[in-house]
């Protein structure tokens, strides 16, 4: 039975956090499981974050959390520790609690976003890549391009600054990709990635120059919904490999899974 007073309960915190899948994917593994376990999709306004976060840390009974925009910077600086991916970006997209009560952040976008990429058998090692977006989710893909051996990566972002200073911290960290800023043109690129939010929404504009696609090329779209944006379906048309945002999620609530110790196989996590 689900839902019992000796439930293990997880939220998902975003603003807005109706478009959250995760909550419905976990609800659903832990039925599957026979977990007595829920994920509730959690909101508050940004003016209200402290009060809540406070109220969340003081629940006991909330043994982690999925975090979203627009709180997996101000998060991270909630934990008493973090992964080296959580660390490097500043950013997180998970918190555990630990048995001492705070909290231990880490970040699964790049992990998911490869481990989705490997199962589809595109090549990383050795290619030249084209990304659009240096957010949060963007810096996180960005670091484990580099790590996973990309030869060269091209960032680009509406703010240009951002861009420049995650491309001297990804360099720094992995000195043997060459990584610059420059135009949202794929020409040359083996791999094109649209890591923004840029078509969601009916009328949005393609991320980068899709009259420079060409078939030899993998165009990937981190958006989930649709689950073909139109970047994909142009990609495809132009005889491309597309790679759109799902498996991404996938494979990320695979590693959350494990991060959160939904089977409680160890009693000392949280």
């Amino acid at each position: 039975m689900r839902g019992t007073g000796k439930a293990d309960v997880f939220v998902m915190l975003a603003h807005p956090v109706g478009h959250a899948k995760s909550p419905g994917a976990f609800n659903e593994i832990f039925e599957q499981k026979g977990l007595d376990s829920l994920m509730v999709p959690v909101s508050c306004r940004p003016e209200d974050f402290d009060t809540f976060w406070a109220g969340i840390t003081a629940t006991e009974n909330i043994r982690g959390a999925i975090i979203s925009v627009p709180y997996k910077s101000t998060i991270y600086s909630k934990c008493a520790a973090a992964h080296d991916r959580a660390a490097r970006v500043q950013s997180v997209n998970s918190v555990r609690r630990q048995a001492d009560g705070t909290w231990y952040a880490d970040n699964f976008d790049g992990v998911g976003f490869i481990d989705a990429l490997n199962a589809n058998k595109h090549q990383i090692a050795g290619r030249k890549i084209l990304q659009v977006g240096a957010g949060g989710a963007g810096a996180s893909l960005a670091y484990c391009l580099a790590e996973a051996g990309a030869a060269e990566i091209r960032l680009t972002d509406i703010e240009r600054d951002r861009a420049q200073k995650l491309a001297s911290l990804v360099a720094k960290a992995f000195p043997a990709c060459r990584i610059d800023v420059g135009d949202p043109d794929p020409s040359g690129m083996h791999m094109a990635i649209n890591a923004t939010p840029v078509g969601m929404h009916a009328g949005d504009p393609f991320p980068f120059d899709v009259t420079r696609l060409t078939p030899e090329m993998t165009v990937v779209d981190i958006i989930m919904e649709p689950a073909e944006t139109p970047l994909l379906r142009l990609a495809r048309e132009r005889g491309c490999r597309i790679q759109p945002g799902r498996p991404m999620m996938d494979f990320q609530i695979k590693a959350m899974s494990a991060f959160f110790d939904i089977d409680r196989k160890d009693r000392a996590n949280g």
